[in-house]
């Protein structure tokens, strides 16, 4: 049996940004993921579907896991011989009791990795605009658990409210009274600036500025719960000038992304730039097929085609893929002219060395057959690398125009419905919002929830064949004015400013 591993690594705050690089690319081969109710649905959704998961998540007051077991946990993982990922939220030894969990990994000699994590006692403050140090007011940063190891253990207030600087809490807000009122029994002025930071750096994040002796009573107004930081120190009154976080067009905003893992990063980086929480949820995944011999014999005489046509950027890489295995290259493809059908597919192309001939004005499969048909000789013969079942309305339309043309089935899209992320924990933000780049990715979204239509989803589709899918499913539909992901991204923006406007 291989020598099983653990890897213990920090998730951050919470914005799947803040996931390290080294975090992310070993949570995507671990064989077993072991994580806590800090970690958020966007870092969730990166767990490899074959991982096994186990949550063993707290709250205060509420240890359905106790931490001996969770120990044991890790250890029985590791003997079984897998890669074992241990994701904490915020970093593993800033009060993660990450110390604890080496200790018997140690004792039984399994290999162990730390990869820290962005604390949130950094980072919530800083997505609420408080630098935690600062030359005129704080040199120094001093971080506190309001929980101690025992029932009954006490914070020496005096000594805290004596020390210069900045002072955060974490894991405080249960005990929020109780740590205003003792530091200010211990010396510090009732007008000291003072924060409390709710769910720091996700899209739900709450900020209550006030000041020391009246911060616990605002904050209970508000209804401020647990996960939050609460900071006190002069620091806390540069908020109201250094808020960036809450500025961001989509910021507060949920977004499922359904196209498959592999297309959705541009897409992804664009909606948080934003402020918006991304849930990856692929719908649907595209699979190759062995190359049969009738596309081989199709590629082996792909001088006879006038025209390549593609749909999608995966027909284009299918394609590619399908040339090399047949050992050709774009030097068969001299006499070829291609057509895409939009920018996406376009861009793909290009990548490959190619420009598009021809892109239609609208992106949709009946505009590319209308337009490319328009210019086809009685000669002329096109060749369409697509999927296995591709929108019929492009071969529709070349059949009524008498237009001569093969089909290529290079890859099948397959549905996905063993997502990692609950839909519970998707939909417990209302409203939540779903972009939807092809019908496909729809009709796999709906294969996931047959009762979609009652669920609090607004679908953002990128074209009318699929907001027809959509409107189909039952949901709420919208459709971008043109068929790419910054006109897709542009609608997001236009519906989510009108919503908070009314």
């Amino acid at each position: 049996m291989k020598q099983g591993k653990v890897v213990l690594i920090g998730a951050g705050p919470g914005d799947p940004g803040l996931l390290t690089v080294k975090g992310r690319r070993i949570l995507s081969i671990a064989d077993t993921v072991i994580y806590d109710r800090l970690v958020g649905p966007g870092i969730l959704s990166l767990i490899p579907p074959s991982a096994e998961r186990i949550d063993v998540g707290k709250q205060s007051g509420n240890h359905p896991v106790p931490q001996r077991q969770i120990n044991q946990i890790l250890l029985d993982h590791a003997l079984k011989g897998r890669l074992v990922v241990r994701l904490k939220g915020g970093d593993p030894f800033v009060f993660g009791r990450g110390g604890e969990e080496l200790d018997l990994l140690e004792k039984n000699g399994i290999p162990f990795e730390i990869v820290p994590g962005i604390t949130s006692a950094i980072a919530a403050p800083a997505y609420a605009g408080i630098p935690v140090t600062h030359r005129e007011y704080a040199s120094s940063l001093h971080i506190i658990t309001a929980h101690g190891k025992n029932p009954g253990d006490f914070l020496d207030f005096s000594a805290l409210a004596a020390l210069p600087g900045t002072l955060v809490f974490l894991m405080g807000v249960s005990s929020l009274t109780t740590i205003c009122r003792g530091l200010l029994q211990g010396g510090l002025k009732p007008q000291t600036p003072a924060s409390v930071v709710e769910q720091g750096t996700s899209s739900m994040q709450r900020t209550i500025i006030s000041t020391l002796e009246q911060l616990p009573e605002q904050a209970r107004n508000a209804g401020i719960c647990s996960p939050a930081v609460i900071v006190v120190g002069e620091v806390c009154g540069l908020a109201q000038r250094f808020h960036w976080a809450d500025r961001r067009v989509l910021n507060g905003i949920r977004v499922l992304v359904t196209r498959p893992r592999n297309r959705s990063s541009r897409l992804t980086q664009m909606l948080m730039d934003l402020g918006a929480e991304v849930i990856e949820y692929p719908c649907i995944q595209t699979i190759e097929r062995p190359l049969t011999p009738e596309t081989r014999e199709a590629l082996s005489h792909i001088s006879q085609y006038s025209w390549v046509v593609f749909t999608s950027a995966a027909g284009v890489s299918a394609f590619y893929h399908a040339l090399m295995e047949c050992g050709l290259d774009s030097r068969v493809l001299s006499s070829c002219r291609f057509a895409a059908i939009g920018p996406t597919t376009a861009q793909a192309l290009k990548k490959k060395g190619i420009s598009a001939d021809y892109i239609p004005s609208v992106y949709c499969c009946s505009a590319l057959a209308e337009g490319l048909c328009a210019s086809l000789s009685p000669d002329d013969h096109v060749l369409i690398p697509r999927a296995s079942e591709g929108n019929h309305m492009l071969t529709d339309v070349m059949r009524q125009n008498h237009a001569s043309y093969t089909e290529l089935p290079l890859y099948d899209t397959e549905l996905i419905n063993n997502h990692t992320v609950s839909f519970d924990a998707l939909c417990e933000k209302e409203p939540c919002y779903a972009i939807f780049t092809s019908a496909s990715t729809v009709r796999g979204f709906a294969a996931s929830h047959p009762h979609c239509s009652k669920l609090p989803i607004r679908a953002v589709c990128i074209g009318e064949q699929t907001a027809l899918e959509a409107q189909a499913a039952g949901l709420a539909c919208y459709v971008a004015e043109e068929a790419t992901l910054d006109s897709v991204v542009d609608c997001l923006c236009s519906i989510v400013s009108r919503d908070f406007l009314h």
